[in-house]
């Protein structure tokens, strides 16, 4: 595909007609695959299946892609800000991040396009990254927990996705079928209430996280509307890696409209005009008149025309 047709495309794109979506969900898929076969390596590397095996895995393997709380130790492994966001620790875990990241990321896409999800998602699980380590180095309650406190999951990401959905629609309706289906606010405003209220009892740094890529989620939203697009230099970025070698790209120093159209050898489309007998009668009696240099080219075009078609 050229360079100029693919403006019409979203780069980010694995699978049909470029969906980010596809895209985001398969990279979940594949780092899960990939993760699942390495543990089951070293499940048949031991002589005798016990938690030896999971924490050999835990210790070479997933504690290098996960986030830590402990600043310490993120200092030794940066990368974990981004790659904890692809992380599943198991199916269960992996297919309700998927199943939610299809159900909203879907809604999301047909509203406002293909160039929002991937920035939301990203500065959603971004912010509750943000939002784990301080909570787990300041609070009080987290801190005595701040040397094993780890976080991975696409959780955060689709929090952001979710709300920024509902800012987007709040109306949009789901499950028709119900009663004239369930206003998007309100799944959504249950999402966040059980966040809230389950901080206390399980996995609180977790919890705290979805909050923040929560409001994540508004806030892209909220400055989306106010003329700042957060999400126009990752699209740009993507744009320039995936054309990077493109031969059909402008050239350093002209731009699309140089090149596509001042610079072009060909013409966009040729103009032709109908060819009837009364049409051919004008023109001849033009000839008879003023005789043949008179003629504009496009009346020479439709005699040679009619002499092949004989009219």
């Amino acid at each position: 595909m050229s360079y100029y047709r693919q403006q019409n495309r979203y780069k980010l794109n694995i699978g049909h007609d470029g969906n980010p979506l596809v895209m985001l969900i398969a990279i979940n898929l594949v780092v899960f695959s990939v993760l699942s076969f390495i543990k089951v390596i070293y499940f048949f590397s031991q002589s005798s299946f016990d938690g030896a095996v999971t924490e050999l895995y835990n210790k070479n393997i997933l504690n290098w892609l996960i986030l830590p709380a402990d600043l310490s130790k993120l200092a030794s492994r940066p990368w974990t800000l981004l790659t904890h966001m692809f992380v599943h620790d198991s199916v269960w875990h992996i297919l309700a991040n998927m199943l939610w990241l299809w159900a909203f990321g879907h809604i999301l896409q047909s509203i406002t396009g293909y160039k929002r999800l991937v920035p939301i998602f990203l500065y959603g699980a971004l912010a509750g990254a943000v939002a784990f380590i301080i909570s787990y180095n300041l609070l009080p309650p987290l801190r005595a927990n701040v040397a094993e406190a780890r976080a991975l999951g696409a959780s955060a990401g689709i929090m952001a996705v979710a709300v920024a959905t509902t800012v987007f629609a709040p109306g949009y309706r789901v499950f028709p079928m119900i009663n004239g289906g369930i206003p998007l606010w309100v799944i959504t405003l249950l999402f966040v209430i059980i966040d809230v209220a389950t901080i206390p009892y399980n996995q609180p740094g977790a919890h705290i996280a979805h909050l923040a890529g929560a409001g994540m989620g508004f806030l892209f939203v909220y400055m989306l509307r106010k003329g700042h697009d957060w999400g126009s230099w990752i699209n740009n970025f993507f744009y320039w890696v995936e054309n990077l070698f493109n031969p059909d790209k402008p050239k350093k120093g002209k731009t699309i409209k140089q090149q596509l159209f001042y610079k072009t050898k060909v013409q966009p489309f040729t103009k032709t005009s109908n060819l009837t007998q009364q049409r051919i009668d004008e023109i001849l009696d033009k000839i008879n008149q003023r005789g043949y240099h008179s003629l504009t080219e496009d009346e020479k075009e439709l005699l040679k025309r009619a002499s092949k078609e004989e009219l």
